[in-house]
C-alpha cells in the first residue's frame, strides 16, 4: 500500500480510562438529575448505544434501579445524504417507552461538528416532547460546526481536520480503546 494511504495509530484511552469515564459520567448524570426520576437514556447508533447500555448498567449498580434505554439511528435525519453517494444503511431504532416530560440523556461515542447530535435531537422530538435532553459523549474532539455542546464529557481530546478519532469497543469485536489515526507523510 502506498505511503499515503497508511494511518499512524496513537492511543489515547485504554480500556481503564473508558471504564473510569464511564462511571463518572453514570454519577454526574445521577448528581445532576438527582437521581434516576424520568431520566431516561438513548443511544445513537452505534458507538453510542454500546456506551449508553454501560452507562445504564453502571446506573443500576449504583442506584439498584433500572433506567429506560432506546436506540435511535439517526440515518434519515442526516443533512448530508444528498451529498452522499452509497446509499444509507436504515438500522432500527427502539425507544419502547414515551420520551414525552422525561429527561433524556442522548449518548455518543464522538461529538465533533455537532451535526449527529442535531439529526439525533430531530429523531428524538419525532417521538414525543422531552422535559430536556441531555448530552454524553465519550470525547469532544471539538471543531463544531453548530452551537451544541456535551452536558457529559468523558474526555476532551483536541485534534486537528487531518485526525480522525476511532472509539473500538470490545460490543463491536475490539479491545476497548480510543486512537487518533492520522495519515502518514509520504
Amino acid at each position: 500500500m502506498p505511503s499515503s494511504d497508511r494511518q499512524l495509530e496513537r492511543l489515547v484511552m485504554d480500556a481503564g480510562d473508558i471504564a473510569r469515564a464511564v462511571t463518572r459520567i453514570a454519577h454526574e448524570i445521577l448528581e445532576r438529575n438527582k437521581g434516576i426520576k424520568d431520566l431516561a437514556l438513548v443511544g445513537i447508533r452505534t458507538g453510542g448505544v454500546h456506551l449508553a447500555h454501560r452507562l445504564v448498567k453502571r446506573i443500576q449498580e449504583i442506584e439498584a434501579a433500572s433506567v429506560p434505554i432506546g436506540e435511535l439511528d439517526i440515518t434519515l435525519y442526516r443533512d448530508d445524504l444528498s451529498l452522499r453517494k452509497e446509499q444509507p444503511i436504515l438500522r432500527k431504532t427502539s425507544v419502547p417507552f414515551d420520551v414525552s416530560d422525561k429527561i433524556i440523556v442522548l449518548v455518543d461515542d464522538v461529538l465533533f461538528t455537532g451535526r449527529t447530535i442535531r439529526a439525533a435531537m430531530d429523531g428524538l422530538i419525532d417521538l414525543g416532547r422531552p422535559e430536556e435532553i441531555q448530552l454524553a459523549v465519550l470525547v469532544d474532539r471539538g471543531h463544531r460546526q453548530l452551537p451544541i455542546k456535551a452536558t457529559y464529557i468523558g474526555k476532551n481530546i483536541p485534534t486537528s481536520q487531518e485526525e480522525n478519532i476511532h472509539v473500538l469497543l470490545e460490543e463491536e469485536g475490539e479491545d476497548d480503546r480510543v486512537v487518533i489515526l492520522k495519515r502518514e507523510s509520504a
